[in-house]
């Protein structure tokens, strides 16, 4: 097999990890993470550090297993390589039919959310604007492949442009007018008691710091990678945590504790920052730059999620492989994507539930499903100090026992934040397993790709 040259150095590798991971979460996020900390600024921010420290541990293990793997990319061959194929089968089934799928709902929703804020209609659209952001992402992606590529490409860029305005500017307002001081020394008034904490909070930072995982598909063409892939992953979260600090401190320079945590779980906080640092249409302005940043990572999500039964399904593995591998006249997996679009619909049924009321609580799939991912990565970094010998005592031990704790540190901040929501979550992911598990072909045979004519 040939590989891919070798034409990335360790900068353009930073700022690819930064683009991949800096999208729509933290915009979300920040009066989450505020909430969950109990109203407490400080709290918060430690929150974010313990975050990004989780993921820094967490690339590193991964980055000693990519090296391992010169001729893979990718989370699902990693966890082939080191695991095997079964439990990797079994990863990349949660990631098609958990993952992906509610990802993909909840940006849309997000979207539609900062739309109907934009628009400034008296009714409430936001669940229509939604569906049409879901809908219009998977016919774009489906159909239109190319166009998908390409819109992928310009929003990348964009997306930094709010980021940075709003935590540069908020900053230096915040400090002269006295927010920023106040913000750090009075907490919150109207911060529930009920599943918050230090643990809650950095269980929520997951969601802004998604993405990392995606970055090590440039191993394969990053020169001197046993050099430059650590420091490229590093330093790109590096880069990530320091921006999402910088960003949540520029929020508290014109946006009271209690306004963010009143705003919590929208974007509606980013929005309000924006209009009052650079007025009404400038403001208008740079929540279009943020809604464009939602809808590239939508579009990002959306973009794996139509090919994950393809890719499971061209090893000869899971049910039907000759439909999945099946492509259409235009080289599209319709099959992956149709089944995707129904199980991303399924979960956005789900997402919408919250809001009515219907499952007495908040299930937090937008968490839960990244927090389930890094457990799964437990059984990775478990394999390590296990299995390779060659290492040494940091790489070997230190690396995957600081993930580990990383990772059930998150499922932990998971739990206490809603027991119950956590509770009926892993039922219905342990019910899609199972059904996983039966499907799993152990004869399974090279499927070639069908092509229709």
């Amino acid at each position: 097999m040939k590989l891919p040259s070798k034409k990335f150095g360790v900068f353009t590798a930073i700022a690819m990890v930064v683009g991949i991971v800096i999208g729509s979460g933290v915009f979300k996020s920040a009066g989450d993470v505020l909430s969950k900390a109990g109203g407490s600024l400080p709290t918060a921010i430690i929150a974010w550090l313990i975050g990004g420290a989780i993921v820094i541990f967490s690339t590193l293990a991964f980055s000693i297993v990519a090296l391992k793997q010169a001729n893979k990319s990718g989370i699902i061959d990693f966890v082939e390589g080191v695991v095997g194929e079964k439990a990797a089968y079994l990863v990349g089934w949660f990631i098609n039919f958990v993952y992906f799928p509610i990802l993909v709902g909840v940006l849309s929703w997000l979207a539609g959310s900062i739309t109907n804020t934009l628009v400034g209609f008296e009714r409430d659209l936001t669940w229509g604007f939604a569906a049409l952001y879901f809908v219009g992402s998977y016919v774009l992606n489906i159909f239109g492949p190319v166009i998908a590529g390409r819109w992928q490409v310009s929003a990348t860029g964009i997306k930094l442009i709010p980021l940075v305005l709003i935590a540069i500017v908020g900053l230096i307002v915040g400090l002269f007018n006295g927010n920023t001081i106040e913000s750090f020394t009075v907490p919150a008034t109207v911060a529930s008691s009920a599943g918050t904490g230090l643990a809650a909070a950095v269980a929520v930072t997951a969601f802004a710091y998604d993405g990392w995982i995606t970055a090590l598909a440039i191993t394969q063409e990053l020169k001197d990678p046993k050099r430059n892939l650590s420091r490229a992953l590093i330093g790109g979260a590096l880069i990530v945590v320091f921006s999402y600090v910088l960003f949540f401190i520029g929020l508290s320079g014109v946006i009271t504790n209690n306004e963010a945590i009143s705003l919590a779980g929208s974007l509606d906080t980013s929005v309000l920052a924006a209009s009052r640092l650079f007025g009404s249409f400038f403001g208008s302005v740079v929540s279009v730059l943020i809604l464009i940043s939602v809808l590239g990572t939508l579009n990002g999500l959306t973009l794996g999620s139509v090919r994950g039964m393809y890719q499971i399904s061209i090893k000869g593995i899971g049910p039907a492989p000759e439909l999945f591998t099946n492509l259409g006249k235009k080289d599209q997996p319709y099959a992956s994507g149709l089944i995707s679009f129904v199980f991303a619909l399924l979960w956005s049924i789900i997402w919408y539930g919250n809001f009515k009321g219907y499952w007495g609580g908040f299930m937090d799939t937008s968490v839960l499903t990244i927090v389930f991912l890094y457990a799964s990565f437990i059984l990775v970094y478990f394999n390590i100090f296990k299995n390779f010998t060659e290492l040494g005592f940091f790489k070997r031990y230190i690396v995957p026992i600081i993930a580990t704790i990383g990772a059930l540190y998150l499922i932990y901040g998971a739990f206490v934040s809603d027991p119950l929501m956590f509770v009926y979550f892993t039922l219905i992911v342990v019910v899609i397993l199972i059904t996983g598990v039966l499907t799993y072909n152990t004869s399974k045979a090279v499927v070639p790709v069908q092509t229709e004519v």
